[in-house]
Parts: C-alpha cells; sequence; structure tokens
C-alpha cells in the first residue's frame, strides 16, 4: 500500500486535541483501525518525521497509563 498523508483523514474523523494558546505540538503517533476491501479489520499507525522509536514507545505507553487510569493532569496554582 502507498504511504499516504493522514492529516485530511484524521480532520475527517473529527480528531481534536485539547491545547492552550501558545502550546507547541511536536510530534504525532497516531494509530488507526481499518477495515480493509475484504472485510478484515487491522491496525495502522502513522507518525511525525523524526518521531524516534523510543520517544514513540514512551508516548503510546503514556497514553495507555492516561487511558487506563482516567489520568487527569494536577493543578500548577500554588494557592
Amino acid at each position: 500500500m502507498p504511504l499516504q498523508k493522514i492529516g485530511q483523514l484524521v480532520d475527517t474523523l473529527g480528531v481534536e486535541a485539547d491545547l492552550d494558546e501558545g502550546d507547541l505540538p511536536t510530534d504525532a503517533f497516531v494509530i488507526l483501525k481499518v477495515i480493509k476491501a475484504d472485510g478484515t479489520v487491522t491496525l495502522a499507525s502513522a507518525r511525525s518525521d523524526g518521531l524516534d522509536w523510543i520517544t514513540r514507545l514512551g508516548m503510546l505507553t503514556a497514553a495507555q497509563a492516561i487511558e487506563n487510569s482516567g489520568y487527569t493532569e494536577a493543578s500548577t496554582d500554588n494557592d
């Protein structure tokens, strides 16, 4: 299968991120559920240029922990 840019696909699927003004996303790792023409279901992945394997593994591990625990960022206020 030829490589395809997936930005528009991700937009079409309605994917959004909660980013604050001034946040600077640096890398992306995307996991896609794909239904093939013959009906089989598979997973595919894509990543941003320059994303090394150890960072990708760390992002995936952190995402799994967040999804499994319902992690929310602690308040950074020092009140």
